[in-house]
């Protein structure tokens, strides 16, 4: 058995980019998140320098939840084919098909790819998309249990 006590605790996930700046304002936009107080972007033609190194999103209670770190170099994830593997994705889900279109639109609209369309599929509704980075991440269908 762990010690409970013992196990470190998921803090946020960070993700490389050559435009941290970019990809934050995406995931800002569309999970709702909040930036870390002074990772704000700069008023008017201010130098944005940490959003030329790092960035912190949170929920809006405060709960920390992305990072974004600048890198010079990334080479782009050529999932589901080629020779540069996604290495990580987000999975995020919403409760039904409509809400699926709905979010579909929304990551295009902010300048999200769609990679994989499953939105049919009658087990799982699913599409896969990349990021303005090119990371994959999914967005699906929960079936969401009803407690007992």
């Amino acid at each position: 058995m762990v010690d409970r006590e013992s196990v470190p605790k998921l803090c946020q996930v960070v993700l490389d980019c050559t435009d941290a700046r970019s990809l934050a304002e995406f995931y800002r936009s569309l999970l709702g998140l909040v930036y870390r107080p002074g990772d704000e972007p700069p008023a008017g033609r201010r130098e944005d320098e940490r959003g030329c190194d790092w960035l912190v999103l949170r929920t809006p209670d405060g709960a920390p939840q992305m990072a974004f770190q600048q890198v010079d170099q990334l080479p782009e994830a050529t999932w589901p084919e080629g020779r540069v593997p996604q290495q990580l994705h987000l999975d995020l889900t919403v409760d039904s098909v409509e809400d699926l279109q709905v979010q579909h639109e929304r990551v295009l609209r902010l300048g999200g790819r769609l990679l994989l369309d499953r939105s049919d599929d009658p087990e799982e509704p699913l599409r896969v998309y990349a990021d303005l980075a090119g990371h994959p991440f999914c967005v699906f269908v929960t079936r969401r249990r009803v407690p007992k």
